[in-house]
């Protein structure tokens, strides 16, 4: 479904035998994939094909879990070997690749995990080594994280070592950027009060700038990204002095 959601966003319009063809699939799946991305609203169904909405899309994170799987997996190991293994705070936002780091924490032995993910405090809950500070706000249901004041209040009354960011875009001029403005004001918060910020995006997120910014770029310490990324953007990344580590896929 992934696919053919790039493939319609890539061509604006498509008709039915042409996602059949390109993708491989029979006409009848081609019908019941285009009826559940057009129930989700994400494209607009036509006769005998489908179209782009045209708008900023923000894939809602059931989706999002399906895309660049082995370059988020390389990220998520290697931010966890990144934090200390004794007595720790690290605060966590969601997408999938935060997901995919705190799914790399099972085995610290004393760990607080403060968040505002449904999706990561599910996850990290069954971990014995690791406490759970789960923020309150507002639900996005695209992101299943909680935003707004109340989550706000949370991350400004803790201290945190390290704040682990997920984002939808990064660039040197832009900084570190999500779909929703709300959400963005939220891990603001949360990046200003940790004494170490980290941002795991990888490579489809590098150069690419969404409508919101968390933080300029200059308030994050490291980006953790993998080798297919584009070089000259971490370049002009690490020429404002942010540390670039990229990871093979």
């Amino acid at each position: 479904m992934v696919a053919m959601l790039d493939l319609i966003e890539k061509r604006g319009s498509i008709e039915l035998s042409e996602l059949t063809e390109d993708l491989g699939i029979s006409p009848a799946t081609a019908r019941r994939d285009l009826g559940e991305l057009a129930d989700r609203s994400l494209i607009l169904r036509t006769h005998g094909g489908a179209s782009s909405l045209h708008r900023s899309l923000e894939l809602p994170v059931g989706l999002r879990n399906t895309r660049h799987q082995d370059a988020k997996r390389a990220i998520a190991r290697a931010m966890a070997t990144r934090l200390p293994t004794d007595r720790y705070v690290v605060a966590l936002s969601g997408g999938t690749t935060t997901a995919g780091v705190a799914g790399e924490l099972r085995h610290h032995r004393d760990l607080a995990v403060v968040t505002n993910s449904l999706t990561i405090a599910n996850l990290v809950s069954a971990f014995p080594g690791v406490r759970v500070v789960m923020t309150g706000g507002f639900l996005r249901p695209q992101s299943l994280e909680l935003v707004g004041a109340l989550a706000e209040s949370t991350f400004n009354s803790v201290n945190v070592g390290t704040a682990i960011l997920g984002t939808d875009g990064i660039t040197a001029g832009a900084g570190v950027t999500t779909h929703d403005e709300t959400e963005a004001r939220t891990n603001h918060a949360m990046v200003s009060k940790a004494g170490h910020t980290v941002v795991v995006a990888d490579a489809s997120k590098i150069g690419h700038a969404a409508l919101a910014r968390c933080c300029r770029i200059d308030e994050i310490d490291m980006l953790i990204t993998d080798d297919e990324a584009d070089a000259d953007e971490l370049e002009r990344i690490r020429c404002t002095g942010v540390e670039v580590v990229t990871v093979a896929v």
